[in-house]
């Protein structure tokens, strides 16, 4: 069973922004992100994230020694996999779309049908 936090946009009360589906971020290590950590920034358009960490590879690069250079960026990119999930959901907070609620379920399909069960009213927003 895995748990996930479900963002709405603040003031769906709006039909504009009612019209826009629930995102869901699962709790627990990205894979995808410790393995390809910019390419995974980029896709889920955290911006800031990105640049911080190009930042954070060149001081890397231009500070750490030759030794010392492997497992400082294995360390690197563990903590991105470890954090990557958090980092989404302070990006998603940014753009307006705040933890609303919280759905443990198997897979991401089940977190939906149990969040809309729980709430009826966003399932025009999915189904749009």
């Amino acid at each position: 069973m895995r748990i996930w936090t479900v963002h709405l946009p603040r003031g769906s009360a709006t039909a504009a922004r009612a019209a826009r589906a629930p995102v869901l971020v699962r709790e627990g290590f990205a894979w995808g992100a410790f393995l390809f950590a910019l390419p995974w920034l980029l896709l889920h358009r955290m911006w800031i994230e990105a640049i911080g960490y190009l930042g954070l590879v060149l001081l890397l690069a231009a500070f750490v020694p030759e030794a010392a250079a492997l497992p400082v960026a294995l360390a690197l990119q563990f903590l991105v996999g470890a954090h990557a999930q958090d980092l989404r959901r302070a990006a998603l907070a940014r753009r307006g779309r705040p933890a609303a609620h919280a759905v443990a379920a198997a897979d991401q399909d089940a977190a939906l049908a149990r969040l809309l069960d729980a709430r009826p009213d966003l399932a025009r927003a999915v189904l749009a």
